[in-house]
């Protein structure tokens, strides 16, 4: 008789979910397998997975002792809190997504600073201290200049640079 719901839960799992869920934490397991060093460094694991890693990749040629050893990690993750792994990897799949939304905001400022001037300029100022007050008003006064003259140039690109340099999201 089950004590608790978790227990009961458990006891209504068919013996085909049970594979189904083993053979996808096998694939994720695969996919460490995968990863590079560099990679795996910034993915916060067990000292145990960290073992099993290295054990894989001594025998990453070995192709039947590395299909058991991957059945053992995948039992091992099995027992493990995979949530934190997860976000590891999805930071480092949408690297690129990340930057180009930060590209996105740092233009967007950038043409606001143009657009609005001392204003924008103050609240930026305000906003994010690391920036020089002298220097970001030279570079925004140099790009309007640009940007009436209608020659997108040297100092737009400067002003975005400097940006880009000083400013985190």
């Amino acid at each position: 008789m089950p004590e608790s719901a978790e227990q009961f839960d458990e006891e209504l799992k068919s013996k085909s979910e049970i594979k189904r869920e083993m053979h996808q934490l096998q694939d994720f397991a695969e996919r460490l397998v995968k990863l590079s060093k560099h990679q795996r460094s910034k993915i916060p694991f067990t000292e145990e997975i960290k073992a099993d890693l290295i054990l894989a990749d001594k025998i990453n040629n070995k192709h039947e002792a590395l299909r058991r050893h991957i059945r053992h990690m995948a039992k091992v993750l099995s027992e493990t809190d995979l949530e934190p792994i997860h976000q590891a990897l999805d930071v480092m799949a949408n690297k690129h997504q990340q930057e180009s939304v930060k590209h996105t905001k740092l233009e967007t400022l950038r043409n606001e600073l143009i657009d609005l001037g001392s204003e924008k300029i103050e609240a930026t100022l305000n906003e994010h201290q690391t920036l020089e007050r002298q220097k970001l008003r030279q570079l925004v006064r140099m790009a309007t200049k640009e940007k009436n003259n209608e020659k997108l140039g040297k100092h737009y690109r400067d002003l975005f640079s400097y940006l880009k340099e000083n400013i985190t999201f």
